[in-house]
């Protein structure tokens, strides 16, 4: 089993930055990939980035060149770096870490939320 706890969201202004952050307890030893998903009022939920333990990254469109996601060494910690937020990055942000081997696991944190104003 994963726990994930995420913390650091807010409020902001349009053009402003924040850093989301996650932590992973208990078996973190078997997560292959870690990740940020956000889901806005009335829509799906959807990826925002992911990171590979082997360092591969995928970013939505929407956030390329904006937002940077990253890890500390001993992978119990993931971060989401958002600069330049627009009032369309209000969500719900999660974490989420997945196992791939069998039998796949996926986990979610509890959430947090990001409000952009304008």
């Amino acid at each position: 089993q994963v726990q994930l706890v995420e913390s650091g969201g807010g409020l902001v202004q349009a053009g402003g930055s924040l850093r989301l952050s996650c932590a992973a307890a208990g078996s973190t030893s078997l997560i292959d990939a870690m990740g940020w998903y956000r889901q806005a009022p009335g829509k799906q939920r959807e990826l925002v980035a992911t990171l590979t333990r082997g360092g591969s990254t995928e970013y939505a469109d929407s956030v390329k060149d904006r937002f940077t996601i990253s890890r500390n060494n001993v992978w119990n910690w993931v971060y989401l770096r958002m600069n330049s937020l627009k009032p369309e990055d209000t969500a719900v942000y999660y974490c989420n870490a997945r196992k791939e081997s069998y039998p796949i696991s996926e986990y979610w944190g509890q959430g947090t939320q990001v409000t952009v104003s304008s």
